[in-house]
């Protein structure tokens, strides 16, 4: 079965202060549960504001290290999940219920793409 890395973008500018609300965090919580027992849900996880992150670009073969936060960035990854499903159909369906438990102020993009194999 196929496996697919989803990455969950916000605009960090937009997103509330506080972080997610206790109604979200429930939300999801059961349906990563779900996807759990479903046994699709392979690996998943929020990360840290950009402001805590670093970039490395290697470009015409130097290496340089910008701190965060990136402010030429509007979206950003916010979190990861990993899923095996049968096809990209259900992957899909999976990822719209994920974007569906949060409120209406978040706006949440996720991209989808299958791993490669082998």
């Amino acid at each position: 079965m196929p496996r697919y890395l989803t990455m969950v973008r916000i605009d960090e500018t937009t997103a509330p202060a506080e972080g997610p609300s206790e109604g979200l965090m429930q939300r999801m919580g059961a349906l990563i549960e779900e996807m759990t027992k479903a046994g699709v849900l392979l690996d998943t996880a929020g990360l840290t504001p950009t402001a805590q992150g670093k970039r490395v670009r290697y470009e015409k073969g130097e290496i340089t290290v910008t701190d965060g936060p990136f402010t030429e960035s509007k979206e950003v990854v916010g979190g990861y999940a990993i899923l095996q499903t049968k096809d990209e159909a259900e992957c899909l369906e999976w990822t719209k219920r994920f974007l569906r438990v949060h409120e209406e102020h978040w706006t949440v993009t996720s991209e989808v793409r299958q791993i490669m194999e082998g």
